[in-house]
C-alpha cells in the first residue's frame, strides 16, 4: 500500500465538521459526546465502546467521562427531540465524554478508525473552543465601549460644572459692578 492509497482511505473515512459539531452537547456546562454517537462515529457498537471504557476504568476519571443523570438525559432527548426512550434502545443512561475522554478514547479503541475519527473529533473540539473564544472578546467590546462611555459622561459632566461655576462667578461679579456704591464721596 502507496502513501497515496492510505490518504485516499483516510480521505473515505472522514465524516463532516458539521456532523461531529451536531454531536457535541452542553451538559454540566461541558461540552460532551454520549457513547452512541461516539460509537456510530467509530462504527463499533455501544456495548463494545462501554465495555472497553469500563475494561480501562482508570484511565476516564469523572473529568473525562461521567454518566448522565435522569433529569440530564431528560433534557438531553428533549434536544434532540425524542419522545420514546423504547425507541431508542436505552435501558441505561449513555455515558458523557468530554474532549479529554474523547483523547483517551483513542487508546482504548485501538483501530486505525478510532485514531483518525479522534484527529478529527479533537479537531471540532478545538475550532468549537476558538470560536467560543473569539465570541467572548466580542461580548468584552460592549462593555469596554459602556465603561468608556461612563468616563466620557463623567468628564463631561466634571465640564458642565466646571462651566456652570464660571458663570456664576461671572454673574458675581456683574452684580458687584451693578451695585450702587454707599459711603462717602470725595468729589
Amino acid at each position: 500500500m502507496t502513501q497515496r492509497d492510505i490518504i485516499s482511505e483516510n480521505d473515505k473515512m472522514k465524516v463532516p465538521e458539521d456532523v461531529i459539531a451536531s454531536k457535541i452537547f452542553l451538559i454540566r456546562g461541558l461540552k460532551v459526546m454520549l457513547d452512541r454517537d461516539l460509537a456510530g462515529l467509530y462504527q463499533v457498537e455501544t456495548r463494545v465502546l462501554n465495555q472497553a471504557v469500563r475494561r480501562n476504568k482508570k484511565r476516564f476519571p469523572p473529568d473525562f467521562m461521567f454518566e448522565l443523570t435522569k433529569e440530564e438525559m431528560t433534557n438531553w432527548m428533549s434536544q434532540i427531540v425524542i419522545s420514546n426512550r423504547e425507541k431508542m434502545g436505552l435501558r441505561k443512561p449513555p455515558l458523557a465524554f468530554t474532549e479529554q475522554g474523547v483523547a483517551m478514547m483513542s487508546s482504548v479503541l485501538n483501530s486505525e478508525r478510532a485514531i483518525l475519527m479522534n484527529i478529527q473529533i479533537i479537531r471540532v473540539f478545538t475550532k468549537i473552543r476558538e470560536l467560543l473564544g473569539t465570541h467572548k472578546e466580542i461580548m468584552h467590546q460592549p462593555e469596554e465601549i459602556r465603561h468608556k462611555d461612563q468616563e466620557q459622561d463623567r468628564q463631561i459632566k466634571v465640564i458642565f460644572e466646571y462651566l456652570r461655576q464660571l458663570e456664576q462667578q461671572k454673574k458675581n461679579e456683574e452684580d458687584l459692578k451693578a451695585r450702587r456704591k454707599i459711603g462717602f464721596r470725595n468729589e
